[in-house]
């Protein structure tokens, strides 16, 4: 059923599709989940178990609306830095990551060193924002882009290929 390659498995077409459920309708219950890929409910749940365990779900999550809760200011901000210390990178990352307002941080190659998603209520929380990217140690670049509008939103990898 399962072939190494490379440290990972490969999966099943049963696996794929539950997975692909899981990714798209994660409030799914087992019975209905089990149901959709026609499997028992225990055989389901030991499969989505083994998948968990194995790695492939990393977290299940509900994908709330910005907008509703007052984010009215999403931004993609590119950082450059001048540091170079595995030390000190790990310590910017570690700040980083502890900003609530970031919602994906990326390292990058070419012109900037770092992509930021990040979501703010409006201009004000943005300024302050920036500011405290300013102080961060090594910074000495930021270009800060609004979204207008988004045109799509997706969390789902295209694992079918049906």
């Amino acid at each position: 059923m399962f072939e190494e390659t490379e440290g990972y498995k490969t999966l099943d077409p049963l696996d794929l599709k539950i997975l692909d459920l899981l990714q798209t309708q994660g409030q799914l219950s087992n019975t209905e989940l089990a149901k959709r890929v026609n499997l028992s409910p225990p055989a389901t749940h030991a499969r989505v178990k083994r998948l968990e365990n194995d790695g492939y779900i990393d977290r299940r999550v509900a994908v709330l609306r910005s907008r509703k809760l007052g984010f009215d200011l999403l931004c993609f901000i590119f950082l450059s830095t001048n540091i170079h210390q595995k030390e000190q990178l790990e310590q910017l990352e570690g700040e980083m990551n502890s900003m609530p307002e970031i919602l994906e941080c990326h390292c990058l190659t070419g012109e900037y060193d770092y992509l930021l998603k990040v979501a703010n209520r409006n201009r004000e929380e943005l300024e302050k924002f920036i500011r405290k990217l300013n102080l961060l140690p090594g910074v000495n670049r930021i270009q800060t882009s609004l979204s207008l509008r988004e045109i799509k939103f997706s969390t789902a990898l295209p694992i079918l290929t049906e």
